[in-house]
C-alpha cells in the first residue's frame, strides 16, 4: 500500500523560511540542494510511514523523526496518508498542540 504525502501550510511556511535562511548564509545552490532532500526524504513515507517516534499521548498518529541530525520532522500518519506538519531546522524544536503549531510545553 502507498500513502499519499502532503505537507501541511506550517510545513511549507518551514521550509521557506530553512531555505531563506540557508540561502543568506551558504547560497541559493545550497539551500535548494538541501531543501529538495528533505522534500525526498518526506515523500519517502509513502512506502513506510510509520517510522520515527511516537507522540500518541500528545495526538493520535504524531510521530518525529530526526533528518540528517540538523531536522526534525513532526507528521501525522492516517489511515491513507501522511502529513508532514512542521519541520524544525537546527535544534529549533518545540512541543506541538492539537493543531500542530508549537506551544509553551
Amino acid at each position: 500500500m502507498k500513502y499519499r504525502v502532503a505537507f501541511d501550510p506550517r510545513a511549507e511556511a518551514d521550509l521557506q523560511q530553512i531555505y531563506l535562511y540557508l540561502a543568506y548564509l551558504a547560497g541559493h545552490r545550497i539551500a535548494s540542494a538541501y531543501i529538495n532532500q528533505i522534500i525526498d526524504y518526506c515523500q519517502e513515507f509513502e512506502t513506510f510511514p510509520e517510522r520515527g517516534r511516537r507522540l500518541d499521548h500528545m495526538r493520535p498518529g504524531l510521530r518525529t523523526v530526526g533528518f540528517k541530525r540538523k531536522a526534525t520532522i513532526a507528521f501525522l500518519v492516517r489511515a491513507d496518508s501522511v502529513t508532514m506538519l512542521r519541520i524544525f531546522n537546527h535544534g529549533r524544536n518545540a512541543v506541538l498542540d492539537d493543531d500542530g503549531e508549537p506551544s509553551a510545553g
